[in-house]
């Protein structure tokens, strides 16, 4: 049987753990060449050695979204590696939450720079490729449909208490996704945006007891406080969070054939809340 991403070329940012790990995991079953990137070595190198024990393609690329040359890196680690690029995932991030009355201008900036900037980088560093290869294969009478999928939040959506820095970025990106996606529809890309509500992984793991981690030489506590856990499970319908692997099920289908008409949408994954 066909698989659905058979030969096509994944960037997938913050794909070592959570999330972005599914889906790498799940694209590379699917028949991807994965970039696994993370900003911490042992988890993308762990993913990358997953997909390589399983028959997969897949190589590393190490750092942070948020530097200057970061985007450039990572599209030239995919050029060289596979020679183009077919899909880009923009789900590398965190939250650093905060009251806006004690939100300081480099909080604000964290988040705007890995959730909004980062993205917008990526995406540039990949236009040259994307559109030089979309224009000879319409010369060729043949037309590859690329993906852009940017990963956001109901926090974008909707706004989030504490999380004015995190819900401004995630709303942002819901801009860009629909501005490029008429940009780039004549180059047959589809650009569309994920928003997800409660999904368990690491960083939505219970406040007491979850990892903290080390950000701009700063200790930044992720997590939700058990009384609010219990209060969200009540909330949602299916009474429980998404998995890392149903979230990444929707990644799939936005960077598959299914849905090559499809695009300049906000797709929001949330059990029903």
């Amino acid at each position: 049987m066909e698989k659905m991403l058979d030969e096509k070329v994944a960037i997938i940012t913050g794909s070592g753990r959570g999330i972005g790990q599914a889906a790498a995991l799940i694209f590379a079953r699917e028949g991807a060449k994965v970039v696994v990137s993370d900003i911490d070595t042992e988890p993308a190198e762990a993913t990358v050695a997953e997909i390589k024990n399983a028959g997969g393609e897949a190589i590393p690329f190490v750092g942070d979204a948020t530097e200057k040359d970061f985007a450039d890196g990572i599209v030239k680690a995919a050029m060289d590696a596979w020679g183009g690029i077919h899909i880009i995932v923009n789900n590398a991030g965190y939250t650093w939450d905060k009251m806006i009355h004690n939100m300081t201008d480099e909080i604000w900036d964290a988040m705007l720079d890995l959730h909004l900037r980062a993205p917008f980088r990526i995406i540039r560093a990949a236009s040259s490729g994307f559109r030089d290869a979309a224009k000879k294969e319409q010369a060729e009478g043949k037309m590859v449909a690329r993906k852009i999928i940017n990963i956001s939040s109901v926090a974008g959506t909707r706004g989030g208490v504490g999380q004015a820095n995190y819900s401004s970025a995630k709303a942002g990106i819901l801009g860009l996704t629909r501005t490029l996606s008429r940009e780039w529809g004549r180059f047959n890309v589809q650009v569309n945006a994920i928003a997800y509500g409660w999904i368990d992984t690491r960083l939505t793991k219970s406040k007491e007891t979850a990892v903290k981690l080390q950000r701009q030489g700063k200790e930044v506590e992720v997590g939700i406080p058990e009384a609010r856990r219990e209060a969200l499970k009540q909330a949602n319908p299916l009474g429980r969070p998404g998995t890392a692997e149903e979230a990444a099920s929707v990644i799939l289908f936005l960077a598959s054939p299914l849905s090559d008409y499809v695009s300049g949408q906000v797709i929001e994954v949330t059990g029903g809340s």
